[in-house]
């Protein structure tokens, strides 16, 4: 199972642990086992299949569709504040937790906030928590009218948000770009207009699923 690189020092600190239990007592490097593969299985980076297509806007996290809301972007961002609309994607911890990007295109800007650690199923976690912005410009696009973008946003026990994007940078759908611990939530400002294609509830998969298409 391919594993990203941010969970070898957590797999080590666990399996370590877990050797000193079982040298200890049998009995409780048995009981703590579980909680080692489960590091092991959070950490898991698995291929993803992107569909193909111009206009389509692929889901950057894996978890559950939460309602779908108008929201005002992250003001930090400078998409304005008019509201769009807002898909938010929980991420349990049991979930992939490695961000794919949902377009292909460039990055315009990036910004990081600090906040507090509501749950992030909570629809307060958008404004309050920590959080990791992302705007982004569809590959071809020469003004704003299609920018969107992606939030990774820290949940109740989260306290890591690692994103590698840099204003700037090309990205290409599909591809890596971040990763949280250890569950958190993903939010996706799409521009007016856009079709949305999924329905709340939905378990999405990043780097497969098809949030949205451009009109």
């Amino acid at each position: 199972m391919p594993i990203h690189k941010e969970g070898y020092p957590f797999i080590a600190l666990f399996a370590a642990v877990n050797l000193l239990a079982f040298l200890f007592s049998p009995l409780l490097g048995w009981l703590l086992l579980p909680v080692t593969l489960w590091c092991v299985a959070f950490f898991r980076d698995p291929e993803r299949n992107t569909p193909t297509g111009e206009e389509l806007i692929i889901c950057p996290a894996d978890g559950k569709l939460l309602p779908i809301v108008e929201a005002v972007p992250p003001a930090e961002l400078g998409l304005g504040d008019a509201a769009r609309p807002r898909l938010s994607i929980f991420m349990n911890v049991f979930n992939v937790h490695v961000n794919r990007n949902p377009v292909s295109g460039s990055v315009i800007a990036t910004a990081y906030r600090p906040g507090k650690f509501f749950n992030a199923s909570f629809d307060k976690a958008s404004i309050h928590n920590e959080r990791m912005s992302v705007r982004l410009r569809p590959e071809g696009e020469t003004d704003d009218r299609r920018d969107l973008a992606v939030v990774q946003i820290a949940g109740l026990v989260a306290r890591r948000i690692v994103c590698d994007l840099k204003q700037g940078q090309s990205v290409r759908r599909g591809e890596r770009f971040g990763i949280i611990r250890f569950g958190s939530r993903v939010d996706v400002y799409l521009p007016p207009g856009t079709e949305i294609l999924v329905q709340p509830g939905l378990i999405t998969r990043a780097g497969e699923t098809v949030l949205a298409r451009f009109v």
